[in-house]
Parts: C-alpha cells; structure tokens; sequence
C-alpha cells in the first residue's frame, strides 16, 4: 500500500487505513503572530512539505504502512480571495486538501468542520492515528481525548507557548512544530520569561507604541 496526503488516495473497493492531519489554520497564524509578535516573514511561515514528510514518516514509521490524509482548515474574508488563493493553491500542490469556509461574521468559524471531517473517517474505520494542528483546548481537548479512550491514539502539534491543553492532557501526545525537521527556514525567535538566556534578553513589545493613538474599536 502506498502512503499519500492527499484524501483522493482511497480505492475504489474500500477505505484505506489512514493517519490523519487536520490543520487548524487560523489558530495556527493566530498563535504564530502572536509568539513573534508580528506577521511571519517567508523565515518563519511554516513549510508544508516538510510537514508533508513527517506525516508520511508518522504512517509509515514503526512497521506500519498506513494511508496519510492531510487536510487545512481555513477562513477565507471576502474579498480577500487573491491574497490568500497562491498559499491555497501551493497547499494543494504539496499533496494537502483544503476545506476553505467564507469568513461572514465572527462565529463562522472551522471548528465544526475539522471535528465533522475527523468524525466522517471514524466512521468509515479508517482512523489509525489522528494529527491535529491547533491549540484551540476549548474545541478539542474533549473529542481529542474521546479518541484515545476509543484506541485512535492523538498528537497535537502546534507551539508550547499556546497548547497548554494537550501539554496538560494524560493521554494527548504533544509535538512543538518547530520540532518538526525542516518546517521553518530559521529558528523561531522564543525568548520567554520561561527560556531566559543567562545574560538576559530584550522582549520586543507587540504592537506599536503609536497604536496608543488610534482609536479603539
């Protein structure tokens, strides 16, 4: 059997076996912008094909040879459609599928969908392993956890700063995603009261101290 990422790998006569990578893209950026306190440059976006090659390792690692599904979750705003459709279609090169959902107020949100999408392969019996990008505990913390008491073992990937919920979880594995080899061109700038070198280290403020002026929304 022959590992892919992308869904359309099942064959016609039954379901593949399958480890599977749900990518909660607005949490992620969200979290991302916050640890740098800015937008990511190229340095620091976050590389899908060496995510890609993790997740085919994941599946077929350990005497396994498992199918590998990887999935991106994400809001598009109206009339944003340009900016973010070269990043859609780069995805889907790389092998991921994208299930992209209109941004028309503030509660339409993915949250539903990636757990509907998760639920849909559990019922097929096609869950052997299940991947999820995010550090939104409020969302998943509890259908994650779910799955492992059901046998469906969970990593959580994202960054140790924002997944507090699946570092704290007994059964949830958890993998900081610049641990990944090859997904950011540079190392991450994390200096945190919690990793101070001993010399000290200036934290650089998030927003501009002119926004002070802007009027609040």
């Amino acid at each position: 059997m022959t590992s892919d990422v992308s869904p359309a790998a099942e064959p016609a006569n039954g379901v593949v076996p399958r480890v599977l990578l749900v990518w909660d893209a607005p949490n992620m950026d969200m979290s991302l912008g916050s640890l740098l306190g800015a937008r990511p440059t190229a340095a620091y976006r976050p590389r899908f094909d060496a995510v890609g090659r993790w997740l085919l390792g994941l599946a077929t690692g350990d005497g396994t040879d498992l199918g590998a599904e990887a999935c991106v979750f994400t809001n598009v705003v109206p009339g944003n459609t340009e900016v973010i459709r070269p990043w859609v279609e780069a995805l889907r090169n790389v092998g991921f599928a994208v299930f992209a959902k209109p941004k028309l107020t503030e509660d339409s949100d993915i949250d539903a969908e990636m757990l509907d999408h998760i639920a849909q392969r559990r019922s097929e019996g096609a869950l052997r392993q299940v991947v999820v990008a995010s550090g939104d505990g409020r969302a998943f913390r509890e259908p994650l956890e779910d799955l492992v008491e059901a046998g469906i073992p969970v990593t959580v990937i994202g960054f140790r700063e924002y997944a507090g919920f699946a570092q704290a979880s007994d059964i949830l594995s958890f993998l900081d995603l610049e641990e990944i080899d090859g997904v950011f061109r540079e190392p991450l700038p994390r200096v945190t009261l919690d990793a101070l070198p001993a010399e000290g280290a200036w934290l650089p403020p998030f927003r501009s101290l002119s926004s002070l002026l802007e009027p609040r929304r």
